[in-house]
C-alpha cells in the first residue's frame, strides 16, 4: 500500500464495476454514517488492490477496492483478526462485499513511519529514528509471540524456491535479457540450495513478509489494551503473511525495499531486537553472530525475490516506478555475498549479469 502525495479523484476503468461500487456504497453509507461526496483516492498498491478514503461522522474510513478475479481478500481478513488478537493496531473490517471485492475498514491514518523519518531528515534524505524502530521491534515481537502452527500458510521449501525463481525468470531473463549458460545456471542453483537450507534451519513464527516503515502507520492506541506491545504503530499490507523463519521480518525491517541505512544502525536495531526477542522466549538462539548470519541470508532471499518482483511489476504490470529501486537490491545482494565465502560464486555471477567490474586484486611477488 503506497500512500499518494495528495487526495485524488476516484476514476473507474470498468463502468460495470463503478455501478456495482456505487450501489454498494449507497447501501452502507447510512449505517456507517459516510459522506459519499468526500470519496477520494487514498493510495495505490503493487497488486491490483487500491484504497479509497471517505469521511464519516467520527473521522474517516478506508475502502478497499479489490477485484475478486484478481485478489483474494480472505487472507487480509484472517490476518487482520490475528493481528488485533495479538494487540497490534490493524484495520478492522466494518463491511465486506466478498463477492464483489469491496471492503470498508477503519482508517489507521495517512502518516507512515517512513514519512515521519523523511520529515526528520533533510529534503532529500531520511533520518534514522531509533525510538520509532524500537516501536516497530515491539510490534514485531508481539506479532511473533502470538504465533501458532497450522494457522497461516507454511513458508516452506517450495515457496522459498518459487520466490527465488523470480530472480532468473524476471530480473535476469526479462529485464536484463540474458540467457544463462549451463555453468551459470549451475552456479545459481547451487547458491539457491545453500540459501534455502540456511533459511529453513531457523524456527518458524508468524511472518508479515513486508514489515517495513512504508507499511507502519503513526499514532493511535492498539486494539484493546493500550499498554500492549506494539501499541504505537499501526500495521498494513499484511495479507501475504505466512508461518516461516523468524529471521525474515527483522531482515525486512532493516534491509528495506525503499531505504538504506548504514551498518551501525542496522546492527544496533537488530541486536536490540535479538535481546528483546530472546528475553521474551522467542527462538532466536543464544549466539547473536549466528542469528545475524541467519538474518543476512534471509535478507538475501528477500532481495533476490524483490529484484524479480520489481522487474515483473515494470514489464508485466506497467508499474515502472518500482524498478528505480532495483539498484538498492543489487547492492544488498552484493554486500551479503561478499561477506560469506560460500556465496562468492553468486557474487561473481551477479556482477557478470549487472556488468559490474569486480575490484582489481594485486598480486605481489618476485619479478
Amino acid at each position: 500500500m503506497t500512500p499518494t502525495s495528495a487526495p485524488a479523484q476516484v476514476t473507474w476503468a470498468d463502468p460495470q464495476r463503478k455501478a456495482a461500487f456505487d450501489a454498494w456504497l449507497t447501501t452502507i453509507s447510512g449505517p456507517h454514517h459516510l459522506s459519499v461526496p468526500s470519496l477520494r483516492l487514498a493510495s495505490a498498491d503493487a497488486s491490483f488492490r487500491r484504497y479509497l478514503r471517505i469521511d464519516a461522522t467520527h473521522g474517516t474510513r478506508i475502502i478497499m477496492d479489490a477485484p475478486p478475479e484478481k485478489e483474494n481478500c480472505q487472507p487480509f481478513v484472517q490476518v487482520a483478526k490475528l493481528m488485533q488478537a495479538a494487540g497490534l493496531r490493524a484495520p478492522e473490517v466494518l463491511a465486506w462485499d466478498e463477492a464483489q471485492g469491496f471492503m470498508l475498514l477503519t482508517d489507521l491514518g495517512s502518516h507512515t513511519m517512513m514519512q515521519a523519518m523523511k520529515q526528520a531528515g533533510t529534503l532529500e534524505t531520511f533520518a534514522p529514528n531509533l525510538p520509532l524502530y524500537l516501536q516497530a521491534v515491539d510490534a514485531l515481537i508481539a506479532w511473533q509471540l502470538a504465533s501458532k502452527p497450522g494457522v497461516l500458510p507454511a513458508y516452506d521449501e517450495a515457496l522459498l524456491r518459487r520466490e527465488l525463481a523470480l530472480f532468473p525468470d524476471w530480473h535476469i531473463a526479462q529485464h536484463r535479457g540474458i540467457t544463462l549458460s549451463e555453468t551459470q545456471r549451475t552456479t545459481l542453483d547451487a547458491a539457491f540450495d545453500r540459501i534455502v537450507a540456511e533459511n529453513l534451519r531457523w524456527p518458524s513464527v508468524y511472518v508479515h513478509r513486508d514489515f517495513m516503515p512504508r507499511n507502519l502507520m503513526m499514532g493511535g492506541p492498539a486494539s484493546g489494551d493500550a499498554s500492549t506491545l506494539g501499541s504505537a504503530l499501526g500495521v498494513l499490507d499484511f495479507q501475504d503473511a505466512v508461518y516461516g523463519p523468524i529471521t525474515y521480518d527483522i531482515a525486512s525491517l532493516m534491509r528495506d525495499a525503499f531505504l538504506t541505512w548504514d551498518e551501525e544502525h542496522v546492527l544496533d536495531v537488530t541486536i536490540r531486537y535479538w535481546q528483546q526477542a530472546r528475553k521474551a522466549g522467542l527462538p532466536v538462539g543464544d549466539d547473536f553472530g549466528e542469528f545475524y548470519k541467519g538474518v543476512e541470508w534471509m535478507g538475501l532471499q528477500r532481495h533476490l525475490k524483490v529484484a524479480g518482483i520489481f522487474a515483473r511489476l515494470t514489464l508485466r504490470d506497467g508499474k515502472p516506478q518500482y524498478l528505480a529501486d532495483a539498484p538498492r537490491f543489487i547492492a544488498y545482494i552484493r554486500a551479503t555475498c561478499s561477506r560469506y565465502i560460500e556465496l562468492k560464486p553468486l557474487l561473481r555471477l551477479v556482477e557478470e549479469i549487472e556488468g559490474i567490474k569486480p575490484p582489481e586484486v594485486f598480486a605481489f611477488g618476485r619479478s
